[in-house]
């Protein structure tokens, strides 16, 4: 299986490649804090999608490199989200405490 490099990651790579400071991002975007900053690198929540592609440029990252991350990282978090609530559902079913319902997962009565 590909690994599948995190945005935080990737963006904290990118920006220590050209040199900047967390400081030096959140000045040139305009933001208060370079709390911001730390927060996307840390993965505790992810820059707009409007500052990702001005992130491209400022880290002189290929729009298309930068697209594919974002996305590599979403179809991630989708999997590790699904999987939670696939298995975290099937452990509660296995042990009878499910409500039994009797519509399937696409709306339609079973």
């Amino acid at each position: 299986m590909k690994q599948v490099k995190a945005l935080s990651d990737f963006l904290k790579e990118k920006r220590t490649q050209v040199g900047l400071s967390q400081k030096d991002v959140a000045d040139r975007l305009g933001y208060s804090s370079a709390q911001f900053i730390s927060n996307w690198e840390r993965g505790l929540s992810s820059p707009p999608m409007h500052t990702l592609k001005k992130l491209a440029e400022m880290y002189n990252v290929n729009v298309d490199e930068m697209f594919d991350v974002i996305l590599e990282s979403t179809l991630e978090q989708v999997r590790v989200d699904l999987q939670k609530k696939f298995y975290n559902h099937t452990k509660k079913a296995a042990n009878g405490t499910s409500t039994n319902n009797t519509t399937s997962t696409t709306g339609m009565p079973r």
